[in-house]
């Protein structure tokens, strides 16, 4: 497979390669998510996001979750992206496919892949408000977010 299991990407994510990476003929099931950039953050207006991520680790830290995904919830494959740079609003800032041979452990493994990114990689997220200055914002639970 051409394309890496997990990938810091500075480009608008294309998803239908990444779909067709993830076919294979065991599978049953194909649960993606997208997040997307939101024009609102606790009650103030968000023009664009900027995202900051310090690149090796949350490559390796992103093969990991992925490798983890994959034990936990015999997955067929996994792949995540996530975005770096400047978003506008609505463009898709992560996403997440996972193949199995059955949909609950699709959904679980998305899940977990998802929530894992979230919590463990080393993202910074400065936003663009409408009538505030911008502020910096580290992705991260360890920080009480």
């Amino acid at each position: 497979m051409a394309l890496a299991l997990f990938e810091i990407s500075d480009q608008l994510i294309d998803t239908q390669p990444l779909i067709a990476a993830l076919q294979c003929d065991q599978a049953g099931a194909l649960v993606t998510f997208a997040g997307w950039v939101r024009n609102h953050n606790d009650g103030k207006q968000v023009n664009s996001l900027e995202y900051q991520v310090y690149q090796e680790l949350a490559i390796s830290e992103g093969f990991k979750i992925i490798a983890e995904a994959k034990e936990k919830y015999d997955l067929h494959q996994a792949i995540a992206v996530h975005r770096s740079g400047h978003l506008k609003i609505g463009e898709t800032a992560v996403w997440v496919g996972t193949v199995a041979s059955h949909r609950q452990a699709a959904f679980k493994g998305t899940q977990y892949v998802i929530d894992q990114i979230k919590m463990r990689l080393p993202i910074w997220k400065k936003e663009h408000y409408l009538n505030h200055p911008a502020a910096w914002v580290y992705c991260s639970h360890h920080h009480g977010h």
